[in-house]
C-alpha cells in the first residue's frame, strides 16, 4: 500500500468522540425504562445491560423468560461499544464481509453481533446499552429506543 493510500484511509476515519463523566443514576433509569417498554411492546424475553463510561456496569434488567446466555452477551455488547465507541454493528457487519473483516475474530472481548450502542450526552460518550435475547437486529431496536431516551 503507498503512503498516500494510506494517508487517505487514516484521513477518511473520523475522530471517536471523547468519553464524558459517567452516566448518572438518573439517566439509566430513563434509558432503561425506555429499553424495556420497547421490549415489552413486542413481548421479546431479553437482557437489556447498561455501562458507564467508566466501563463498569450500573444497571442490567433480564426480563421474565430470558434465556440465561443473554446476560452475559447483553453485557459485552454494552462493554464492546463503550470500548470502542461506537455501534456493534460496525463489527457485525465487518465480519460478515469477510476478508480484512475477520480480524475482528481475533480482537478479545469484542461482540461482533448488533444489539450494543453508545449512550452520548453533549457529544461525549457517557456509558453503552447492549441487549440480547432476540435476533441482532431486533437486540438493536430495543437499544435504540433507550438511546432516544437521552436526546
Amino acid at each position: 500500500m503507498s503512503d498516500q493510500a494510506l494517508s487517505d484511509i487514516i484521513n477518511a476515519m473520523p475522530t471517536p468522540p471523547r468519553y464524558g463523566p459517567p452516566l448518572t443514576l438518573e439517566q439509566a433509569k430513563k434509558v432503561m425504562n425506555a429499553a424495556e417498554l420497547e421490549a415489552q411492546k413486542y413481548g421479546w424475553p431479553l437482557v437489556i445491560a447498561l455501562v458507564d463510561s467508566t466501563g463498569y456496569l450500573c444497571m442490567l434488567y433480564k426480563l421474565d423468560h430470558a434465556q440465561l446466555g443473554s446476560v452475559q452477551i447483553a453485557q459485552v455488547k454494552a462493554e464492546t461499544a463503550l470500548r470502542f465507541r461506537r455501534p456493534t454493528a460496525v463489527f457485525e457487519n465487518a465480519l460478515a464481509q469477510g476478508g480484512v473483516g475477520l480480524r475482528i475474530l481475533a480482537t478479545p472481548g469484542v461482540a461482533s453481533l448488533e444489539g450494543g450502542l453508545p449512550l452520548m450526552m453533549n457529544g461525549e460518550v457517557i456509558g453503552a446499552i447492549g441487549v440480547s435475547g432476540m435476533h441482532s437486529s431486533q437486540d438493536a431496536l430495543v437499544a435504540r429506543a433507550g438511546v432516544a431516551a437521552l436526546e
